[in-house]
């Protein structure tokens, strides 16, 4: 049976929270990914912005898994994720220069199933073939601010424009999307509208062209522009996965000084998702 697109990575796409000792929570977006290891064991990652696992000051954060059950009714089900070792280390891989993390998870079957295939994620040769430019239409799935669509916790899909020349990758790592962005965004999967999938190893394309990360704020004043970091910087850190786990880096904060949008792309100040929601 075919499912759409958006669908699919919908079903992909999970709220990564930790609870806090006040009863709020912090919140972050995640999707899943089957990579199998070297040595062809199949694997499930989750990947998300680095700095939502940074924020989340304990060791244990859970997965909004959601659970079907025999009604067809569907209940969030969140599963416990250890980010970090008793010694404090980070448990996650973190790209050395981009704000983007994955780490292994033990995802339940249907979730395994679920996790999009490797080949989806767009690569350097991806972006030059796709013609993607300004004001071609992207879709972005996530929890803004720690909403969800329902409350078996499924993510919020919405849109929004290519807002800035798209340039390849090792130019410039990110583009700009005219999308008004919440806290809780962070590490929601930004891909092209396209047809239906006949199979998990046969989509059209390749078509999640990045992760959002960041937004764009000049002089403490939000532009309602996001910034996506694009999918070869997430391939580049399941790379690395098999590496071992990397010590967090702190983000480049931007000066006071005027800048170009697309400058703010690379050191925005702003910060989304992984923020103290109520």
């Amino acid at each position: 049976m075919s499912m759409d697109l958006a669908s699919h990575l919908m079903a992909a796409t999970v709220e990564v929270e930790q609870p806090l000792a006040d009863g709020r929570h912090m919140i972050g977006t995640g999707f899943l990914i089957s990579d199998p290891t070297p040595n062809g064991r199949a694997r499930t990652i989750l990947v998300t912005a680095g700095h939502v696992l940074e924020k989340m000051p304990g060791a244990e954060a859970h997965i909004g898994y959601r659970v079907e059950g025999k009604d067809g009714a569907w209940r969030y089900d969140p599963m416990p994720l250890v980010i970090r070792t008793s010694a404090g280390k980070p448990r996650w891989t973190r790209n050395p220069i981009r704000d983007v993390a994955a780490i292994e998870v033990k995802a339940p079957p249907e979730f395994a199933k679920a996790a999009i295939p490797l080949a989806w994620l767009a690569d350097g040769e991806a972006f030059a073939r796709s013609g993607l430019g300004p004001g071609d239409e992207m879709l972005v799935l996530g929890y803004p601010q720690g909403l969800s669509a329902n409350s078996a916790g499924f993510p919020i899909l919405r849109s929004g424009r290519v807002a800035s020349p798209v340039e390849a990758t090792e130019v410039s790592p990110t583009f700009l999307l005219d999308f008004r962005v919440f806290p809780g965004n962070s590490g929601g999967p930004v891909f092209m509208a396209g047809g239906p999938v006949a199979a998990p190893d046969a989509p059209p394309a390749p078509v999640v062209m990045g992760m959002l990360t960041q937004q764009v704020e000049l002089n403490n004043e939000r532009l309602e522009i996001g910034i996506v970091t694009e999918a070869p910087f997430i391939r580049e850190t399941l790379t690395l996965l098999d590496k071992g786990p990397t010590e967090p880096s702190s983000p480049t904060l931007a000066d006071d000084k005027p800048q170009s949008a697309q400058t703010a792309a690379s050191d925005a100040s702003a910060w989304i998702g992984s923020r103290v929601s109520d």
